[in-house]
């Protein structure tokens, strides 16, 4: 992963997980890699880029970002499955991500399994074949534990993150690999 060999390869990453967990951190890191190595990189909060393509939809000028984005190496979409998208929206991001099917790299970070996507997408059909998509040459890692900014907040305070979690791991994170 570290090598950015994905890229070359055109596949995914799937990063899965609790809140504060390092998968935006890991996500954004990997970018910066990717942009020294002189690769393009786009960075959107899935609900920012939701916005902006509905926002550029009624003035004809949605299709010009979607092509912009197509062209760049990797897309990070960060935290898809916060908020729900309005049925225009899902299927502008299905458009963007069905356009890097096998032509570019995606990096996604989530909160939600993938079984709860639908929630945010709202259609059955147009979730299951954007997972299937994004999920067919990828990396699905899985980011548990408790959240770092928590545990950084009860260190600053001097609490021990054990004694108010009641847990003996002292673990921020296990990563799990699948190659579909």
């Amino acid at each position: 992963m570290l090598s950015l060999g994905f890229m070359d390869r055109r596949e995914n990453l799937c990063f899965v997980g609790s809140c504060g967990t390092g998968k935006t951190y890991l996500a954004t890191a990997l970018g910066l890699k990717a942009c020294g190595l002189g690769k393009s990189v786009m960075f959107y909060r899935c609900v920012d880029l939701a916005n902006e393509l509905l926002e550029k939809y009624p003035k004809g000028q949605a299709g010009k970002l979607i092509n912009q984005i197509a062209k760049c190496d990797l897309l990070i979409l960060d935290e898809v499955g916060f908020i729900p998208f309005s049925n225009r929206a899902a299927e502008m991001l299905f458009t963007v991500i069905s356009n890097s099917y096998e032509r570019q790299s995606v990096i996604i970070t989530s909160n939600l399994n993938f079984g709860d996507w639908n929630r945010i997408f709202g259609d059955d059909r147009l979730t299951a074949a954007l997972i299937d998509r994004l999920i067919h040459h990828s990396h699905i890692l899985a980011f548990e534990g408790p959240s770092y900014r928590f545990k950084q907040a009860l260190a600053n305070r001097g609490t021990n993150t054990k004694e108010v979690l009641g847990t003996s791991s002292t673990s921020t994170h296990e990563e799990q690999t699948y190659d579909r």
